[in-house]
């Protein structure tokens, strides 16, 4: 009896054709389903940082109405203005390219890049862009900056 079953497992000597056929066809689905999910994850985190890039720099422009004299009326804080008086780090674009400054002719007043709107004293709104996309309203030419309580990652638009 132990001979016979000894014999028997020496004529097994791998896997059929058609059960390597199943499991590539097995392994295929799979794949087909989870690329497309994983590259979704990569993207919405990358539409998240954009969203923490942009609360970042109201915090930032916050920071900056305390050091103003004149907080009264409406005016826009450009990014550059941020960065060049140490409100704010050079931040990093999670698409790889780097965020608009705009002219910097005005920076208290600059709409051309990134800024920060300032409404009577308090930040309301931010536009953050980049090469790419970024965090704007996907209305008007050029669009509009979001408001603040409406920013997450459905308001990361391309350009």
């Amino acid at each position: 009896m132990l001979q016979k079953c000894r014999k028997m497992l020496r004529n097994e000597k791998g896997l059929t054709l058609i059960e390597l056929l199943a499991v590539v066809v097995i392994l295929g689905i799979i794949a087909a389903i989870a690329i497309p999910s994983i590259g979704g994850l990569i993207d919405n985190s990358k539409k998240d940082a954009h969203v923490a890039n942009a609360q970042q720099m109201a915090s930032s422009a916050r920071l900056a109405i305390t050091g103003l004299s004149d907080v009264s009326g409406s005016y826009n804080i450009s990014l550059d203005y941020l960065q060049d008086n140490d409100f704010i780090e050079t931040m990093e674009d999670p698409d790889g390219g780097s965020y608009s400054l705009g002219t910097g002719a005005d920076p208290m007043n600059d709409t051309t890049g990134s800024y920060v709107v300032v409404s009577s004293g308090k930040v309301t709104a931010v536009k953050l862009v980049n090469d790419t996309r970024g965090v704007q309203l996907s209305t008007g030419t050029p669009k509009g900056p979001v408001l603040i309580e409406d920013l997450k990652r459905q308001e990361v638009r391309a350009n």
